[in-house]
Order: C-alpha cells, then structure tokens, then sequence
C-alpha cells in the first residue's frame, strides 16, 4: 500500500501520527542501550537520519513521552517486553545545534545563549519542584540573556543535576548537529573563540567526573573533530565514524529497504535508476547504503535528479578544492573521470589543518559523504591505514561538476567564450579570452598563503577541472602531469565524429631558458612532438590532420597561447 511521503520532517512523532513514509530504525534504539557507553558521537553525512534518529530516541525514552506506546508499536524495538517497559522512564534533556550559523563570535554565542534558554523554559516546572532546595532553584535563574560563558558552559551540566534530584532517575543527553558552530567557526574565522567557548560546555556536561547524574549522552555530526581541539578531557568518549562497524545501518537505507519501499509505492521499474543515482555509500564493511533524504525526494517527485547535494552548502567543500594544493586538483581530475584515488587517511580532522593538509581535505570530503572509501588496508609498519576513494554516487558526481562549472560561471570570466575559440580553433580569440579568464581567476584559486609562484600552477590545475566539466559529453580527457613546474599535457580524444583531437601542453615561463612567451609556448609544442605524444590517439584511428597542438605559456598572470 502507498504511504504519504512527507518532505522535511524530522520529528519522530509527527510522522508516526500522520502515517507517513517511515524506514524502521528502532533497533537503534536497542544496540546503543545495550552497548552501554557513557558518552557516544556518531558521524554520518548531512541529511542521513540523524535528527530523525534523535527525535525518535528522545520520544522513546523521555518521561515527557511515558504512555505514548502508539508511537513504536509495529515497529522492531516494540518486540520485546524489556523494551516495552523501558519507554518512557527517563528525563531527557535534548538540543540542536543546527542553527548556529552566524558570520561572526559574537552572534553564534548568543545563538547558542538562546538555545539554553529556551531549553530551560521547557523545564520552567522544576521551580515549582517540593525536592529542589531554593538555592538549586535561584541557581536557575542564572540562566538569562546576560549570563557569562562560564555559566552557559555549566547550563547542561546543572540541568541535569536538577532533573536527576526532581525526579530520583538518571538523566539522557541528546545532542545534534554538534560539530556545525564548529564548521562555521572555521569557514568565517572564528576557529579559536569557538572552540574555547565549546570545549568548556562539553568538558562541563560531559566529563567522566561530572556524569553521576547522567544515564548516558549521544551526539551527532558530520565530523569527527579532533579530541585535542573540544574533547581533550572526555576519557568516556566512543566514536563512531563512516568507517565503523558499530551501528552501520541505522543511518541511511539499505538496499533491502529502499526496494521495498519502492515496490511498496508501485515503482519497482526504477530500481536500476535509483541505485546508480543514489546508491554508493559505505559504513563499516556495509556497502549499498543509499542517501535517504534523495530516496525520498524520489518517492515525492518520482525524477531521479540531485536532491541531496542541492540541499546542503558546498561553500566549505568547494573552498577546500579550488583554493586546495595542485596534489588536491589533480586527485579530482581522476575522481571526475571515474579513476580511484588512493591516499592515507586519519579521520580526527583537524579544521586548522586543512589549508595546509591534504590528508585532512580527505578526510573531510570522506565523513561528509562526497567520496566513499571502496576498500582499505591497515598498514602495520607505519600504523597507517590506505583508503582507495571514489565519488560516492552519480547524484554526488553531478554536484561536483556542477560546483567547478559555477567557479567559471562569473559574467566577467569569458570561460564559455575560450571553449568556443577553442573549438572554432580561433588562436587569437583564445588568447583574448584566456589572459581575461587567467586575470579573474589567479586569485580565486589561490589561498593568498602560498608563494606567487604556485598561482599558475594552482590556476592551471583548476582550469583543467573546469575542462573536464565543460566537455565530458564530448570528450574523454586525460591529463599527464609530474609535480611542480614540471610536465602538465592534457588529451581530449572525442566521443562523436566529425571532433578533432586536442593535446595541450603547459608550460610556466623559465627566464633562463626563454627570451619570450613564444618562446616557451614553442618549447611546449616541441615536447609535444618530441615525446611522440599523438601515438596512443593514432593507435585508435584518428588521422594525423585531425589532431590539434596548443601550447600554453605563463608569466604571472599573463598567458599565452600558440599552436604548429
């Protein structure tokens, strides 16, 4: 029978009182009880079930919800009478830090301020408590728009000391999206004050010493940020990421319950379509986890487009590559082609490393969803583990096409302009056009921390990127290249007849070999025929008159172009 799909929400209640579309994730709920961990942060990628999750562990355990046995019945955790039992017996404290997205310190403090308050106005009845003594009450009214860090960083903690004495019973935290005041803290340059700010709240609710009062806590996020930075006195801490084998499908839809879903909905005849578009992500050693928000989109819209990269910002994702080392460009260059990249991993990320690690860049783009790590292997001399990554789905390939497309799409960068030039094979076009692009572009692609020297190098690789996005229905394109100022040919072999071939050779100026721009544009036209690069293009059929040479000079920010 067909369910309503509803778009959006992620209150647990709500779907279940109106009947709408819901993939049973309660046995959730029974293996992180039984795991029996003080403190639990589990990772998975923006929009995978985690507020949802929370939502649903919350209406289970709470005392706010006791009685409401409606919600779980039919479902697997309502199975067993221990469970039964324990629903709805705890006070439940519960908070989201998926809003705090402010520009500045200042802002994203006072977000967090509110979110305290509102919190306590919730549990306004503990002044009216018989068991509290009046100076754990007035202690209460410390919590108001002027208080200090040091008492919103002691809130949680005090909290649930009052709600553990008012009702004799332990006391569950619940914390969402905990790691986004981070993430905007890093992208808007307020990484220390956020940090300090957020690892007093945690070291205070959350430290071995301070926990007699709680049950147990669970957080969620998209990364697994470094214990140093915000957990450095959390000793009870267990966290799991993507890579773990501890709750692997209960974040996501395996591919058992996306089908059922769809045959349930009457569009079996989709499951190929669905499966290339949406499937790809692994947790743990479970492969064939599917994006749940763009699986539900689906079954709304029944059209298999990108939903999920469309509905969360890019802006870190696409700053950490085009600004990224040449090592990062060059690495995408085969992931947009369908190649592996294989690299060493370590999962704790660092956010004020990543300007200046790659490994950390990585790491990101791993925890966030963007590539899917296809195998791994453990290293035991160097206690390293080696990850063999690829784009995650084709809806994540799309998002990653479209994002480098947008870096050209600016109406002063005459991108579109060069690639009809270049098909037209307009030389002085090309040049008119490519010193505008190189112009407007030098400093996009460069993070301001590097040596001027590297802005060529960092365009280049970014301007192949753009390459590769703009004629992948046309052309299948290669790139050879070594590191440093050293080879850099790029080979567009076309997919449909009647295209000529393209080999491309960079080239950075050297002022000790070359008098001229043309003179280094001819050194990159003679290496093209010197290393006999048209050979593999030949081997595949295509005649000597069909295969164009362009050498591309540098010179700062001036760039020329010539052709034999």
């Amino acid at each position: 029978m067909k369910r309503v799909i509803s778009i959006g929400k992620q209150n647990f209640k709500l779907l279940r009182e109106y009947n709408c579309f819901y993939v049973d994730k309660t046995n959730f709920i029974k293996e992180w009880w039984e795991n029996e961990d003080d403190v639990t942060l589990i990772t998975r990628p923006r929009r995978f079930g985690k507020t949802l999750n929370l939502s649903m562990v919350e209406n289970f355990f709470s005392n706010q919800y006791q009685g409401r046995s409606d919600l779980f019945e039919g479902l697997s955790i309502w199975k067993e009478e221990k469970y039964r039992k324990l629903q709805g017996t705890y006070p439940v404290i519960f908070l989201s830090f998926a809003d705090v997205k402010s520009t500045n310190f200042k802002d994203a403090r006072e977000s967090i301020l509110q979110l305290i308050i509102d919190l306590y106005v919730k549990f306004d009845f503990l002044q009216e408590s018989d068991i509290l003594t009046l100076k754990e009450k007035k202690y209460l009214n410390y919590v108001c728009e002027t208080m200090s860090d040091v008492i919103i960083q002691r809130s949680l903690h005090r909290l649930a000391l009052c709600l553990n004495k008012h009702y004799g019973k332990r006391v569950i935290i619940l914390l969402d999206e905990y790691d986004t005041p981070l993430q905007e803290a890093y992208v808007n340059d307020y990484w220390k004050e956020m940090v300090d700010f957020i690892r007093g709240l945690f070291n205070s609710t959350f430290k071995t010493d301070t926990i007699s009062c709680i049950e147990r806590s669970l957080l969620t996020g998209i990364t697994r940020i470094s214990k140093e930075s915000i957990f450095s006195d959390l000793n009870n801490l267990v966290i799991i990421t993507t890579t773990s084998e501890q709750y692997a499908t209960s974040f996501g839809f395996t591919e058992e319950e996306v089908f059922h879903a769809l045959d349930q909905q009457e569009l079996s005849n989709y499951k190929d379509g669905v499966k290339q578009w949406y499937d790809g992500f692994t947790f743990g050693s479970y492969t064939d986890i599917y994006n749940p928000w763009s699986i539900t989109n689906f079954l709304k819209e029944i059209k298999l487009k990108t939903y999920w990269a469309n509905t969360s910002s890019n802006s870190l994702v696409g700053k950490l590559i085009r600004e990224g080392s040449p090592e990062i460009k060059t690495a995408m260059e085969d992931l947009l082609v369908g190649k592996p990249f294989i690299t060493v991993l370590d999962e704790e990320i660092v956010f004020n490393q990543l300007e200046d690690s790659n490994s950390a860049v990585w790491s990101l783009l791993l925890a966030s969803g963007y590539l899917k790590a296809v195998d791994s292997k453990f290293q035991m001399d160097t206690g390293k583990t080696i990850y063999n990554l690829k784009i995650t789905n084709q809806e994540t390939l799309f998002m990653f096409r479209s994002m480098i497309s947008q870096w050209f799409a600016k109406p002063s960068i005459r991108y579109n302009d060069f690639i009809k030039a270049l098909f037209l094979n307009d030389i002085e076009a090309m040049n008119d056009f490519m010193n505008d692009i190189a112009l407007q572009s030098f400093r996009f692609f460069d993070t301001g921390n590097q040596s001027s020297k590297k802005e060529p190098e960092r365009f280049y690789h970014g301007f192949v990127l753009g390459l590769i996005v703009d004629l992948v229905t046309q052309y299948h394109i290669t790139s050879n290249r070594e590191s440093g100022f050293g080879r850099y040919d790029i080979v567009l072999e076309p997919l449909q007849s009647g295209l000529d071939a393209m080999i491309i050779e960079f080239k950075v100026y050297n002022q000790r070999k070359e008098k001229s721009l043309q003179d280094t544009v001819e050194a990159a036209l003679t290496q093209i025929r010197m290393k006999n690069y048209d050979a593999d293009l030949l081997a595949k059929g295509i005649l000597k008159e069909k295969i164009r040479h362009y050498g591309f000079a540098f010179k700062g920010k001036e760039v020329f172009i010539g052709s034999d």
